[in-house]
């Protein structure tokens, strides 16, 4: 029996399109969206919502843009963030063209659903005279009438006809940047319906668990749904799907990437879960820790073991480790190897010391090596 190499995900290959500044599909690293909950129209606070999910990471941003005041909102939005915006359009095909037209580096819309072809050359044209890209978003829960005929029910097989026939209307008009998805809040559904496009096509795909729940089921399903698609390689960027704050989401964005070893960004805490052999409390530990870490966006591993168990070996793969000992005395790793001894000290102090030094070291020489080229 052969195996495969278990760190060996070979992603599909699809063609590259733009949202924005950031490339999305082809060998760009996969992207992380969220989505504003605020109105639109209220820009102070949609910006400020953008701004803190810009500050835990997040790659795109949509907002939705239901009538023509916050499609009119995006010109005072775009300006004052760093992300490009997706504007959420359904239905009206002018809230496309005036989403284009002040800022909207992508529309998310589903060409079939505008209305007459002439409505869909003139938003294509809109895209095209601005640079925007699209997105053609399937729903499991909007499904097209004629497609639950021909079915009996929302399954893989109609989402994906759905998407290639939206898909072949821009085809039909000469437009070809832009991406799909293929969404269900059934992981089985969104996953086999994902499967199916990755086959059917190369455009890039955006992958999501729609409607996923709230912050715990939410995540534990879009890491399920999302985690089986990307270690069989498909899935270009992703948007969690939580009843949560739009920053939440992007952090368990970048945490189910870091798992599956796609992308890295930040402090990734390697804990166990605690038992009667700690010798600190490591539960609150690391929640503090995390906390307090959460500035640094330097890719780096720590780990946290209450015992000498397994607190070694995990400490050996990992640029700063803690290994709880007898009589409050810690052994500290660094690079993998035993450093010094931590005894009757702030644990969580004294690693934010050693980790923002670390940080620092590798910015510099990161800075040093741009600066040699």
């Amino acid at each position: 029996m052969s195996i495969r190499p278990y760190r060996d995900i070979q992603r599909r290959r699809s063609r590259q399109i733009r949202v924005g500044s950031v490339a999305v599909g082809g060998d760009a690293p996969i992207t992380v969206q969220t989505m504003t909950n605020t109105l639109t129209t209220d820009v102070a606070a949609t910006v400020a919502q953008i701004q803190r999910a810009e500050a835990a990471g997040v790659d795109i941003v949509r907002v939705s843009c239901p009538d023509e005041e916050s499609s009119a909102a995006l010109k005072h939005i775009v300006p004052q963030v760093s992300v490009p915006i997706v504007a959420d359009i359904h239905f009206h095909y002018k809230r496309a063209i005036e989403a284009a037209e002040n800022g909207a580096a992508c529309l998310r819309i589903n060409p079939g659903n505008i209305g007459s072809a002439s409505r869909v050359r003139d938003v294509v044209q809109a895209a095209k005279d601005h640079g925007c890209s699209m997105r053609i978003g399937v729903n499991a829960g909007s499904l097209e009438k004629h497609l639950l005929e021909k079915y009996g029910e929302p399954c893989p097989e109609a989402m994906v006809e759905s998407a290639l026939d939206h898909a072949r209307i821009l085809e039909d008009n000469d437009f070809f940047e832009f991406k799909i998805s293929v969404k269900a809040s059934d992981v089985f559904l969104a996953v086999a319906a994902y499967q199916g496009l990755a086959d059917a096509c190369d455009y890039p795909l955006h992958l999501g668990i729609t409607e996923a729940g709230a912050q715990r089921v939410g995540t534990v399903k879009s890491s399920i749904g999302m985690g089986m698609l990307l270690w069989s390689g498909i899935g270009d960027t992703i948007r969690v799907s939580l009843s949560a704050v739009p920053e939440e989401e992007v952090r368990v964005g970048f945490d189910i990437l870091k798992s599956l070893n796609l992308r890295h960004r930040g402090v990734n805490v390697i804990s166990c879960p605690s038992c009667a052999r700690q010798q600190f409390d490591v539960i609150s530990t690391v929640q503090v820790l995390e906390e307090r870490l959460a500035h640094i966006t330097t890719p780096m591993t720590v780990s946290v073991i209450g015992c000498v168990v397994n607190g070694p070996g995990e400490a050996r793969e990992t640029d700063i480790g803690i290994t709880g000992g007898g009589n409050g005395t810690h052994m500290v790793y660094i690079a993998g190897q035993p450093d010094h001894r931590l005894k009757n000290a702030s644990v969580v102090d004294h690693m934010v010391e050693l980790i923002e030094k670390k940080a620092a070291d590798i910015e510099a020489e990161m800075a040093a090596a741009a600066a040699a080229e």
